[in-house]
């Protein structure tokens, strides 16, 4: 009924039905999505051939069994769907709040490189394997953050963007066929380094390593308490705006992240019940959830300054002046901004000796491993930070140098 030949390293599929022979392209350099299509087209014979349903009289055959019976003819597009289009009509067609913004800055970036490697005309109906494996090489040679190579995790991520892309226009008819991913190779990813102290990052950097690696290092940093309160001291007498200290005082105290300091409504903070409410969107996916974190002392004698003089708006931080930042201009309180947030919190830290810490995200998983190091429950902390994988909990659950060293000196006294 239905068999394979293989034509300059793409599958053609060879239909016999009425008497006639039908040939067609499949699109795919691999040989077992080719199998998959060919069986797919034989159910669809039989269940002709059986009468259990009606091939219209009009129809053209191949194109009929190749599209289970949801097409009669070849389409015909009145313009080829390039690359540029399909990432326009997506995001054109992106509901509302259905993505949070740290996602969609990234899937806008990966778009850029998408486009750039692959070229922003190509059409996107005629994706193979064999392109995607050509961007792998491609951007596995190029130089990203700090000077190091493109990464495996990278990659990876600006994949997963087309193949959600590709999923959406798939279910809007806009492409057909599968995103054909299957049989591509990326590079080796990098080992993940355990996060450390400030001591043990000074003692391998001042043995003459490179400067990739020193910054592999310091950004696997984490504080610990007695630093962290130094941190937030400098912070306050060097911010620039007087949100930025309540601001580096509810991450660290909190273990929120970024996006989640930003979205805070003032209402989430239970002075009585001291009880903050977190208001997440990556936890349970496409649902806005919430979980609690106690409210600690010297973070609610922070925030009772704070809301003092607090410009007004539902947001906990926020302000109404025109902040340091081109194109930003403000008329009434609003909440700030991802890139704002990114550029204050560098620009508070420069010419001191916390430059060196990475961005927010130091500040939650030093929270996270001081509450390890006193021996919080694992179940706690997970509430409190809304872990939710076991690989999550393994990059944090570990304990300062010295606590180790007691528990070894313990075991064997």
């Amino acid at each position: 009924m239905a068999g394979l030949e293989k034509r300059n390293g793409r599958y053609n599929i060879i239909i016999r039905f009425g008497g006639m022979r039908f040939v067609r392209s499949l699109g795919t350099t691999v040989k077992k999505e080719a199998e998959e299509l060919k069986e797919r087209v034989e159910r669809r014979v039989r269940l002709v051939k059986t009468g259990d349903i009606e091939l219209p009289v009009e129809a053209d055959v191949a194109t009929f069994l190749l599209s289970d019976g949801k097409l009669t003819s070849k389409p015909v597009a009145s313009s080829t769907l390039l690359l540029s289009q399909l990432f326009d009509d997506f995001f054109t067609n992106l509901p509302e709040g259905n993505l949070e913004e740290t996602t969609l800055y990234g899937m806008q970036l990966h778009r850029r490189h998408l486009e750039r490697v692959i070229g922003f005309k190509f059409p996107v109906q005629q994706l193979t394997t064999a392109d995607l494996q050509t961007y792998v090489t491609k951007r596995s040679k190029e130089k990203g953050i700090r000077d190091r190579t493109v990464g495996a995790n990278t990659i990876s991520k600006e994949l997963v963007t087309f193949r959600t892309v590709w999923g959406w226009a798939t279910d809007h008819d806009k492409v057909q066929g599968a995103f054909p991913k299957k049989g591509v190779r990326l590079p080796k990813s990098r080992e993940v380094l355990p996060f450390q102290t400030w001591e043990e990052i000074e003692r391998q950097v001042q043995n003459g390593i490179s400067g990739e690696e020193q910054a592999n290092l310091w950004n696997c940093l984490y504080l610990s308490m007695p630093q962290i309160e130094e941190f937030l001291a400098d912070a306050k007498q060097t911010a620039a705006f007087p949100f930025i200290h309540p601001m580096v005082c509810f991450a660290a105290y909190t273990g929120a992240r970024r996006s989640e300091i930003m979205r805070s409504h003032i209402g989430d903070i239970d002075f009585e019940s001291k009880n903050i409410t977190i208001r997440e969107k990556k936890r349970i996916r496409g649902k806005l959830s919430t979980r609690r974190v106690p409210l600690s002392a010297p973070l609610a004698r922070v925030l009772r300054q704070w809301f003092k003089i607090h410009p007004g708006g539902p947001h906990t931080f926020c302000q109404s002046m025109k902040i340091e930042r081109p194109k930003t201009k403000r008329t009434e309180p609003t909440p700030i901004t991802r890139d704002e947030a990114a550029h204050h919190f560098k620009k508070t830290m420069s010419n001191s000796k916390w430059e060196v810490i990475r961005g927010w995200h130091c500040l939650r998983h030093s929270f996270i491993s001081n509450c390890a190091c006193k021996g919080i429950d694992q179940r706690m902390i997970d509430e409190w930070v809304g872990h939710t994988t076991e690989s999550m909990r393994r990059r944090y659950r570990h304990l300062f140098p010295s606590s180790q060293q007691e528990a070894m000196e313990l075991l064997f006294q």
